[in-house]
């Protein structure tokens, strides 16, 4: 009776834990989903960015060819999900789009333009909103890494082959500190 009780026990642990680092699992890719909608949101937003400054901007096209191909480094990083790919796609287009509104700024037409306006706020705010779901994401990778090499999940981790996954980490250039004084003096 007493190894009935006991295998009872074992096998309620085991599906309480397998349910648990199930959820724990599809924490992370709920994570990554809501960064894939934001990339997507702002890869969408970037044209209609691009094309609204050509307008004023014609002389500029190296900034906006780098936006462009930023865009498309960001893009192809996030359909491959290369997260050390969009790391790096990552800082250079905040880089470019950095250039892009400072170049903005000697266009008075175009800093008045309504359309131009609303976009630069809606690409900020998906920024925002990106940094903000790349610290859950890497908060749920910590979760599922945790879970899944501490004793006895572990035992239940390795038998039905939970992996740990990636956080997305700064590019090294993103964690420099910003030199005010030569963006004052451009």
């Amino acid at each position: 009776m007493i190894f009935y009780i006991a295998l009872a026990l074992i096998v309620i642990y085991f599906i309480i834990t397998y349910n648990s680092l199930v959820s724990v699992k599809n924490n992370v890719e709920k994570a990554w989903a809501n960064i894939d909608v934001l990339l997507k949101q702002r890869n969408d937003e970037l044209p209609k960015l691009i094309d609204t400054c050509k307008v004023y901007m014609a002389h500029e096209a190296q900034t906006l060819e780098k936006v462009t191909q930023a865009r498309m480094g960001v893009d192809a990083a996030r359909q491959t999900q290369d997260l050390a790919g969009l790391s790096k796609a990552e800082s250079t287009l905040a880089t470019s789009l950095g250039g892009l509104f400072a170049v903005a700024e000697n266009y008075p037409d175009l800093k008045a333009d309504q359309t131009f306006l609303n976009l630069q706020q809606r690409i900020t705010g998906i920024e925002n909103q990106i940094a903000d779901r790349r610290e859950f994401y890497n908060d749920s990778v910590n979760n599922n890494n945790v879970r899944i090499t501490q004793f006895p999940d572990v035992i239940v981790a390795s038998l039905f082959g939970f992996e740990q996954k990636n956080m997305l980490q700064f590019v090294s250039e993103e964690l420099k500190d910003v030199d005010v004084s030569a963006r004052f003096n451009a």
